[in-house]
């Protein structure tokens, strides 16, 4: 029905935002990660662009909102699961980014995917079991493995053990954490018969 919405972000309420687009406030709900980005919108008259998704139930219908296309994306993927409905997706994506869940969901790691509201165990095994084959394929986001290495540069002339931990470095930074963690996880890894990517996943399951 609608692809985007955008306006003025005229109130934050709790798990929503309402938008003003064209004199009509619209009322999205929305997950952590989008509040995050566009609270401080809010009353500025700067105007927002909220990707969306209408769920429609036999006496309900409600309207979803993303602040990346990438995010909407994976709520879509994550509602094709079973037993996952709007509100489950909704909790996973205030509780990880799209590049986050997809790492977790690759490195089929349940604990880390259970520990969202709502999300038990079995629950979060189903997701991977569902979920990770698309994934990995790329058929609707790509996987983060290759959006990390898409986002760094390979090094001139880089090669070895060394040149292997400055790439696996540097895309986990892309993924957002820190450099202290990062070097610590990873001086406990034996990279010597490793490739880069089982570098990155292998710091992934100690980092989550």
């Amino acid at each position: 029905m609608f692809h985007y919405i955008s306006g003025p972000l005229a109130a934050l309420l709790n798990g929503a935002a309402v938008v003003d687009a064209g004199g009509v406030g619209f009322k999205l709900t929305v997950s952590n990660n989008t509040l995050d980005k566009i609270s401080p919108a809010v009353g500025s008259g700067e105007k927002v662009k909220l990707y969306t998704h209408l769920a429609v139930r036999e006496d309900d219908m409600e309207l979803f909102g993303f602040a990346t296309e990438s995010e909407l994306e994976t709520f879509r993927l994550l509602i094709t699961v079973s037993g996952v409905g709007p509100k489950a997706a909704m909790s996973i994506l205030s509780s990880f980014t799209p590049e986050k869940f997809a790492l977790a969901v690759c490195t089929e790691d349940k604990k880390i995917i259970a520990r969202a509201n709502g999300i038990g165990p079995k629950t979060a095994a189903r997701i991977i079991l569902e979920l990770r084959d698309k994934m990995a394929a790329g058929a609707a986001l790509p996987s983060a493995f290759e959006a990390a290495s898409a986002a760094v540069p390979t090094p001139i002339g880089a090669a070895g053990a060394g040149g292997k931990m400055s790439e696996a470095q540097e895309a986990l930074l892309v993924l957002g954490y820190n450099r202290t963690e990062i070097l610590t996880v990873l001086g406990g890894i034996d990279t010597a018969n490793l490739e880069v990517e089982d570098i990155i996943r292998a710091a992934l399951k100690k980092l989550m």
